[in-house]
């Protein structure tokens, strides 16, 4: 699999069974009673007004005073100033009123804990665009993409609420997000701490950077998913490569495929085939992180555990190559074709267009830089090292740019945030994205929460009768941890 195509998919994320076992991290939980707020109960409405803010473009020079609008967006419905608190969602790789329409559970707490929800957007995202629509078509405007840049937004938002709204200058903020979000409010917390007073860091791939995890445990996770989910499962896709090869090395190959597999646009030389490649394997991928136990939209509309209906066409591995290739179509055809609407699949997409392509890709050629590879033994997809080398020069060749893979790290401490505090790290174990996350607790109040039967950040989604019993005491104790910190504050600012 390309390693630039892997990258673009950080996003920052289906037959009705009970709970499994409860794992130690949550066992102690087990007669906690669940918040109210998880109870089965209507929808949330979401209601919000939109606003925008100057912001500078560049924080930390002194160079120029151009300013560009940041969007952002306000829900206020169960705010109190008495006792009070806002919950401060720190926006990533895409448009943010995407990311509040899937960010339930904001929603299903505000009124527990009297909170007013604050949603930003990422700059170079959705309408927060610093040179407008020129914002990149010249890599020299880019250079103020960075996640350093990005917090200090988040930093300026904060202060200038607190200064403009009657009522929340003395009001806990805490910072929630999910996948590239989740990396943000963590790391907002260990920067500024004396603006959020805790973080809620869900799917959160921190350590998914330079020599801090095995390059490969992000495909032999997707692999697991996909062998637990149906017999030979996974080796019916492991040997589909193989087949996929064969097939096109004969005169007519090209033809079959292309037909075989429904795709909007022909296959016609060899640079298409390993293009189709990469293609199905980001298809495997989304379904690991998006593998959630009910119907969703969030990449594409899909079943309840879409793994499992993939699964239902991969039985047989020893079939003829086209036999294989047959049920790869029908496998695809649940991601990309559920609702019944597409006439063809297109290779060239592979999720909602609602997340910034442009700007991740930049991002990823720059400070996050994260390393994948595949062996083809422990994961079911074709043998790919990490080649960085390769990754730099493509990055050159693109945005003109070098990557800097020990950045990151540097700038957040890598393995080494034992001096913070207040921050969970919560993690599904089906997750491809939790290879890289922090799956055991630092400190006391370092904290890992490992949901078993949870994809890519399920506790952030909203309330759900099909939700697994394990996702509702995460978000219970992550509830009980939020309003441990609202409480230390007004305690620490003499109100308790």
């Amino acid at each position: 699999m390309g390693r630039r195509s892997l990258l673009l998919l950080l996003l920052a994320f289906l037959t009705p069974g009970a709970a499994t076992a409860v794992p130690p991290a949550l066992r102690a939980l087990s007669s906690l009673h669940l918040s109210t707020s998880f109870r089965s109960r209507p929808a949330v409405a979401m209601k919000y007004s939109i606003h925008y803010i100057q912001q500078k473009v560049d924080h930390f020079g002194f160079h120029t005073d151009k300013t560009f609008k940041q969007r952002y967006l306000i829900a206020d419905k169960h705010w109190k100033e008495d006792g009070g608190s806002i919950l401060f969602y720190t926006g990533n790789e895409g448009d943010i009123i995407w990311f509040c329409n899937n960010t339930g559970f904001m929603w299903d707490v505000a009124e527990e804990l009297k909170a007013m929800l604050v949603f930003a957007e990422h700059r170079y995202y959705g309408e927060s665009l610093p040179f407008g629509a020129n914002s990149f078509k010249d890599s020299r405007h880019l250079n103020f993409l960075t996640t350093e840049q990005a917090l200090a937004d988040f930093a300026t938002l904060i202060k200038y609420l607190k200064r403009t709204i009657p009522g929340a200058r003395n009001q806990p903020v805490i910072a929630l997000g999910g996948s590239y979000g989740g990396m943000l409010a963590a790391w907002f917390r260990m920067k500024y701490p004396h603006l959020v007073v805790g973080a809620l860091a869900s799917s959160a791939p921190i350590w998914q950077f330079e020599n801090m995890v095995p390059c490969g445990v992000f495909m032999k996770i997707v692999t697991t998913d996909f062998r637990k989910s149906g017999p030979n499962c996974s080796e019916s896709i492991r040997r589909s490569w193989d087949a996929i090869s064969r097939l096109t090395e004969k005169g007519t190959g090209l033809h079959w495929l292309s037909e075989a597999l429904h795709l909007c646009t022909p296959l016609t030389e060899s640079q298409d085939v390993q293009h189709l490649k990469d293609w199905i394997s980001e298809t495997w991928v989304n379904l690991a992180m998006v593998d959630y136990p009910y119907e969703s939209n969030f990449l594409q509309p899909l079943p309840a555990w879409p793994i499992k209906v993939v699964c239902q066409y991969l039985k047989n591995p020893n079939v003829s190559d086209t036999w294989l290739l047959q049920n790869i179509f029908q496998a695809l055809n649940v991601y990309y074709n559920y609702s019944g609407q597409a006439r063809c699949l297109n290779i060239s997409e592979t999720a909602t267009s609602s997340l910034g392509a442009l700007g991740w890709s930049y991002q990823t050629c720059t400070e996050m830089v994260m390393p994948f590879c595949s062996n083809g033994i422990d994961d079911m997809f074709e043998p790919h090292s990490w080649n960085f080398k390769e990754f730099s020069d493509d990055c050159f060749k693109q945005w003109g740019v070098k990557p800097r893979p020990s950045w990151i790290p540097t700038m957040y401490g890598g393995k080494n945030i034992s001096s913070h505090t207040n921050i969970i790290f919560s993690n599904g174990e089906i997750d491809p994205w939790s290879g890289g996350g922090v799956t055991k607790d630092i400190t006391d109040t370092l904290l890992a929460i490992v949901i078993p039967e949870g994809a890519h950040h399920l506790d952030l989604r909203a309330n759900n009768a099909f939700d697994p019993v394990t996702v509702l005491l995460a978000r219970s104790l992550e509830v009980r941890h939020m309003k441990q910190w609202i409480k230390d504050f007004y305690i620490w600012c003499g109100e308790g």
